[in-house]
């Protein structure tokens, strides 16, 4: 009878821990102002839970995962969970006065919701303002439990890697001076490793992330670009580094001895302690992708951190030769050499048959500046947009309620165009001042979709005020990258080169300066959805718009009430 007792106490322990199961994980984020001292001075931030970045969420695909954001900061706050599919918890997305509206000072807000067919790394952050700067951490999930297994041998630790950005103001601040004058805003003071600037930096000697390492062991480091304006190289010196995942998404292996990455992009590299014993430098710099003779400013610092192996007493660590600020070349070549893993967890095959054809080009742009004693340049403001489109986010009311209760009037309209309004040469420079290319009106547009429309956009970039690599991140949605190019577009030739067996899929994707990018995805996500350029420089002034995807045929594809204490305008 014992025998039998402790047989079956061992066959009920063996099924329990073969069932799959999800758990709660529940988190607390005070957001607050503190004074960091960096680069020889002490600086008021918004901060999440007093750390810079803020704290790393773990959770295993099929979670629940539940914040309390209590907002003691002097700002409305939301935060985005960038790169969220958020299925049927649409009103958690984030951005400001589109799913719901800023937490307002002394006031709280739960997001609540299930993390469904992904896993990987993505992040969180602010999407109010440039609060983002500082307001944000890592979201990395795991593979379900009771599937504990990557396509890839298990690294011996996964460390996440933030780089950022960092200036000796208030970022809000800073932001609205450039606002109010109708240009950039001043550029950063220094790029940040998981909010360290690193010994390049004045009084930084000792404010420098440092991994330790053992010789032989493999390690998964986890990037984020979370920097608001610039996309960045990152090398580790003497190593080569595999790439396994983009976005949360995993690729086919691809070995290289440097990365770039967007604001907003992330990518998962394995890599092994196999040098001899020693110190050597990681390190970023900005990939600059306006082409010359153009010059705009630029913080061409360098931060780096110290990757160490145990046993080292090396005080001189390696510096790995970094790509030059303007090399495009191998920028591209990192970006089009990258594929999905067709087959592995999660793997989406690309629809085939295309409902939706958009052609959408995104760039600079100007509006007059007519506010009385206004000191804006030429009497022209700087802007941006996206077929000839400005978007201007509602003041007072969030997008997805107005679509829910059927009030859109007064809030947007639903014809942003397919097409820009005047076809003309998008990427030749000598029209980058030609009137009325420049100007584009503001307006709030969105993109009506069927529930399960397949939808492919050709981002075409133009060279308007100056040629730039733009990285559009998708609200919502994943989506397969068909094909990258530069120069303008050609629908008979570049779609030959589309890769419709194994392409990459991302959520945010680089379009090339002065070239184009063709993505596809199916629109099986109702609500309104986000789309809009991820240089903070660019969002405010109007390089945005959006999707108002229509509900499907069951509940599990209709939008849902929102919760009872989504904040209100």
């Amino acid at each position: 009878m014992a025998r039998f007792a402790i047989w079956l106490a061992c066959a009920l322990a063996l099924l329990a821990s073969s069932i799959s199961f999800a758990a709660i994980v529940e988190h607390s984020f005070n957001v607050e102002n503190f004074v960091a001292t960096k680069l020889c001075r002490e600086q008021e931030i918004t901060a999440v839970n007093g750390g810079l970045p803020g704290p790393t969420i773990g959770v295993k695909e099929g979670d629940t995962l539940v914040v309390h954001v209590f907002n003691k900061s002097p700002y409305g706050i939301t935060i985005h969970w960038h790169g969220v599919f958020q299925l049927q918890s649409q009103w958690a997305d984030g951005p400001s006065n589109v799913t719901q509206c800023a937490i307002p000072t002394g006031q709280s807000y739960t997001y609540r919701f299930n993390v469904t067919g992904q896993e990987g790394t993505l992040w969180w952050h602010s999407h109010v303002s440039w609060l983002r700067a500082t307001v944000y951490g890592a979201l990395i999930i795991q593979p379900k439990h009771g599937r504990s297994a990557y396509p890839f041998p298990k690294p011996h630790k996964e460390i996440p890697i933030l780089l950022g950005e960092w200036w000796n103001a208030n970022v809000v601040d800073v932001e609205n001076e450039g606002l109010a004058a109708g240009i950039a805003p001043n550029i950063s003071d220094a790029y940040t490793i998981n909010g360290k600037p690193g010994d390049l930096y004045p009084c930084s000697e000792n404010d420098m992330y440092k991994i330790k390492v053992e010789r032989g062991r493999t390690y998964m480091l986890r990037i984020i670009n979370a920097a608001l304006n610039n996309q960045l190289f990152f090398k580790i010196a003497n190593h080569t580094m595999t790439v396994v995942a983009i976005d949360a998404s995993y690729t086919d292996p691809y070995e290289t001895d440097v990365i770039v990455t967007a604001p907003g992009q992330t990518v998962d590299v394995l890599i092994k302690a196999d040098q001899p014993v020693g110190s050597y430098y990681m390190a970023a710099r900005p990939y600059v992708s306006v082409p010359l003779p153009t010059v705009i400013p630029f913080d061409n610092t360098t931060t780096r951190g110290i990757f160490a192996y145990e046993g080292s007493e090396s005080n001189n660590p390696v510096m790995p030769t970094l790509p030059d600020f303007l090399d495009t070349p191998t920028a591209h070549k990192f970006y089009t050499n990258l594929t999905g893993l067709a087959g592995g967890p999660h793997w989406v095959p690309v629809p085939l048959d295309v409902d939706e054809h958009m052609f959408v080009t995104v760039g600079l742009s100007t509006e007059p500046c007519e506010e009385i004693n206004a000191t804006c340049p030429n009497g022209q403001r700087f802007s941006a947009s996206m077929n000839n489109e400005s978007f201007v986010f509602p003041q007072n009311a969030s997008m997805l309620e107005a679509y829910y209760y059927g009030r859109v009037d007064g809030v947007y309209t639903t014809d942003f165009p397919d097409n820009p309004p005047i076809v003309f040469d998008y990427t030749n420079p000598s029209l980058s001042n030609v009137e009325p290319l420049i100007f584009a009106p503001k307006s709030t547009k969105v993109k009506k979709l069927k529930f399960n429309s397949t939808v492919e956009m050709v981002l075409q970039n133009t060279a308007l005020q100056a040629a730039e690599n733009h990285p559009i991140h998708i609200h919502g949605f994943n989506f397969h990258v068909l094909a990258q190019g530069f120069g303008n577009y050609d629908a008979v030739s570049d779609s030959t080169k589309f890769n419709l067996v194994n392409p990459q899929i991302r959520n945010t994707i680089a379009v090339p300066s002065g070239g184009w990018a063709v993505v596809r995805f199916q629109a099986n996500n109702p609500g309104v959805w986000l789309v809009h350029c991820h240089l903070d420089v660019h969002l405010p002034v109007g390089m945005a718009m959006a999707f108002e995807v229509g509900n499907g045929p069951t509940p599990s594809s209709t939008l849902p009430p929102p919760p009872s204490d989504l904040p209100r305008c």
